[in-house]
């Protein structure tokens, strides 16, 4: 179990060392001149001059990757060109309406996905089935934006339930809080609810199949245990599995969702910051979500270890 714990770390340095690369070459893979590309069009060649050096981009280029990686060995992440502050630290006041609308989203997924698709695998061809399946479709099809938008407009405007946009921290109430977060989180596990549940109705049903759950029912066990002891357990590598895959799809919406809404979060930060050509806050956004999106599936590989004990051998 150690070896398959340590082998799984190691393979995370190779990821985040060609993710660094990539995010270094951004710069330099953008077409033109990034520093005339920052400075505008009426820009003159000395301010395009002094971009170019506060950037280092008149120096080598391995010289430039050096001094990148010696920076964010040291938890630099550059300063920002426009606002002029480290980028760490607007990532850092940016990051709790992130984490939070993240946390409320998976929590939100988890808690309805799992129990409709195992209802659904268990039911399979009746109407709750025939739900879940519609259901899958339609988060997957409909936009998040156009989800945000119908919420917003049903339970902020016409019922006046939650505020229409805006995000309260969690230091300033709890009730508050959960008002700001409620609509955008629901909004956003949308589609990640679809996936999970359209995956947990495809593993369970699988599973069903299987000879010790004929023996489990043949037993007398009630269809509770069934479920739950027998055919989710030996179902949970593949749900386990989209629900840490369904992270890049969780991370692509908060930009999304985070611009409806218009919270201040890293959504908000990369697009402000893509409109403005703030290079070093894209590529310091880039490495945290690829970060987290590493570690991420690093915990997911490890939990197999809990659901299927030939992994741990």
């Amino acid at each position: 179990m150690y070896g398959y714990i340590i082998r799984r770390v190691l393979a995370t340095i190779p990821v985040m060392v060609v993710v660094g690369i990539f995010v270094f070459l951004l710069l330099h893979l953008t077409p033109g001149d990034p520093a005339a590309v920052i400075a505008g069009d009426y820009a003159s060649p000395a301010d395009i001059a002094r971009i170019r050096a506060k950037l280092g981009l008149d120096l080598p280029i391995y010289i430039q990757f050096g001094k990148w990686v010696w920076a964010l060995s040291q938890g630099d992440l550059g300063i920002s060109i426009f606002s002029n502050l480290p980028v760490a630290q607007l990532i850092g006041q940016r990051l709790e309406p992130t984490l939070m609308l993240s946390l409320a989203t998976i929590i939100i997924a988890i808690a309805i996905a799992v129990p409709l698709g195992v209802i659904a695998a268990w039911r399979a061809g009746t109407v709750v089935d025939r739900f879940t399946m519609l259901f899958a479709v339609l988060g997957f099809s409909v936009p998040i934006f156009v989800i945000g938008y119908a919420l917003m407009y049903v339970f902020a405007i016409k019922l006046g339930w939650f505020p229409v946009q805006g995000y309260v921290p969690l230091a300033k109430g709890f009730w508050p809080f959960l008002q700001s977060i409620t609509l955008p989180s629901v909004a956003l596990a949308m589609l990640y609810t679809a996936l999970i549940a359209r995956i947990t109705r495809a593993s369970v049903l699988e599973v069903l199949t299987e000879d010790y759950i004929r023996t489990a029912r043949a037993k007398g066990l009630t269809s509770t245990a069934v479920l739950m002891r027998h055919a989710l357990k030996n179902a949970a590598v593949p749900i386990i599995t989209i629900i840490g895959i369904g992270i890049a799809l969780l991370i692509g919406g908060v930009v999304v969702t985070e611009s409806v809404f218009n919270i201040p979060g890293l959504g908000r930060l990369t697009v402000d910051s893509i409109l403005r050509r703030d290079y070093p806050i894209i590529q310091g956004i880039i490495l945290v979500f690829a970060g987290v999106y590493v570690i991420v599936n690093l915990l997911v590989d490890i939990s197999y270890t809990f659901f299927d004990p030939r992994i741990r051998y």
